[in-house]
């Protein structure tokens, strides 16, 4: 039988949400992460087309995105090999039925984004993207936007963890978590791990986990999201194409890696699983793209489907819980865990040690009642 092992922090979850929080946990104390898989960030933060942008999502999470913007663009020296972000624009287009969706996104966002361009049918149907000009009337550029190397950012937190003292644990599922004299105690494959702090940041098993400490759910619904790899046109410069999103959200289309990813941008809510691609939701996600977008999609090239996970007010949650001491929720933040992690992480740290929140925070108005599980009770 393994000892118990006594740290200040216990983080569930070694995801992008996770990684980032026990990046920041570690700076100020013992901090051990347990993951139920062989290796960190198999799920939604592996299968995630990240991009930065400042438009996606409700108020809470644009705020974390822009708090988290200096992270991004200037991680701290020795954090990656190779910048986090690369530029790519992104094109919001809408039929004519959708005039007002794309009037509203540019009203909602252009006074926090000033580079925002509101585009009739003539300037939208100059960009690069083969689009059909009976199909598109318009469009919203948000040309600042960038993509975010998922693997580069998740890897140099799990590094920076490592260089504070605080270990990750692969393979290692909680089974039971009780608290007792104080601390927490979770027990796992890999042996028992003592903290007075256990931070959820299990994703799509958030619930999961708070059971196991006979906590009440936030009612967290993971949803399935399905992406696909096709060929793009040859020779014509897809590479430098912005991402084509539809203003209300029933598909994308963005450069990947020589090829263009594509997505249904479905949500089809499920249990919490390791999550694969249905055809019917590939092939609506290809008439979707063809139908706004002149390109011939005979051919799948790869596919897969991730989760994620949304509160009733589909914000994130960040805090602690009412009910149960020393128990952290970092959960809910519904695709948007790549782009808000230098964020929360760091206010995920600051609330946990009781520090004052981090100034890019505050300056964008977070604060702790926004972010806590109370507001989805």
């Amino acid at each position: 039988m393994r000892p118990m092992e006594r740290c200040d922090v216990i983080v569930v979850g070694a995801g992008m949400a996770g990684a980032s929080a026990a990046y920041w946990l570690a700076e100020r104390g013992r901090v051990a992460v347990l993951e139920q898989e062989e290796v960190a960030g198999y799920h939604a933060t592996g299968r995630s087309a990240a991009m930065y942008m400042e438009t996606y999502g409700g108020p809470l999470t644009r705020g974390l995105a822009t708090a988290g913007h200096a992270f991004l663009a200037e991680p701290p020296a020795g954090f990656a090999a190779s910048p986090l972000l690369s530029p790519r624009p992104v094109l919001y287009v809408g039929r004519a039925d959708q005039v007002e969706a794309l009037d509203r996104l540019y009203g909602e966002n252009r006074p926090r984004v000033p580079t925002l361009a509101r585009l009739g049918p003539a300037e939208t149907l100059e960009h690069a993207v083969p689009l059909r000009e009976d199909y598109v009337v318009g469009a919203v550029l948000e040309p600042a936007a960038h993509e975010i190397d998922v693997d580069a950012l998740h890897q140099g937190y799990l590094r920076g963890l490592r260089a504070r003292g605080g270990r990750l644990v692969t393979e290692a599922a909680v089974t039971a978590l009780v608290r007792e004299g104080g601390l927490w105690h979770a027990e796992t494959a890999a042996g028992t791990y003592a903290a007075p702090v256990v931070v959820n940041a299990a994703g799509a098993w958030c619930d999961v986990v708070a059971a196991l400490a006979g906590i009440a759910p936030l009612g967290l619904q993971p949803k399935r999201r399905t992406a696909f790899i096709f060929d793009a046109p040859a020779g014509d410069g897809a590479d430098d194409w912005p991402m084509l999103h539809d203003v209300g959200d029933a598909f994308y289309v963005k450069p990947d890696a020589g090829r263009l990813l594509g997505s249904p941008a479905d949500e089809t809510p499920s249990e919490p699983c390791d999550a694969y691609p249905e055809e019917l939701d590939i092939a609506i996600g290809a008439d979707r793209i063809m139908q706004a977008a002149a390109l011939d999609i005979r051919h799948i090239r790869n596919k897969w489907a991730g989760l994620r996970s949304f509160v009733r007010d589909r914000q994130p949650v960040a805090g602690f819980d009412e009910a149960a001491e020393g128990f952290f929720w970092l959960a809910g933040q519904g695709g948007a865990g790549i782009m808000t992690a230098p964020a929360l992480g760091a206010l995920t740290a600051a609330i946990v040690t009781g520090a004052p929140l981090p100034d890019e925070a505050s300056a964008r108005g977070i604060t702790v009642a926004q972010l806590g599980p109370g507001r989805v009770r």
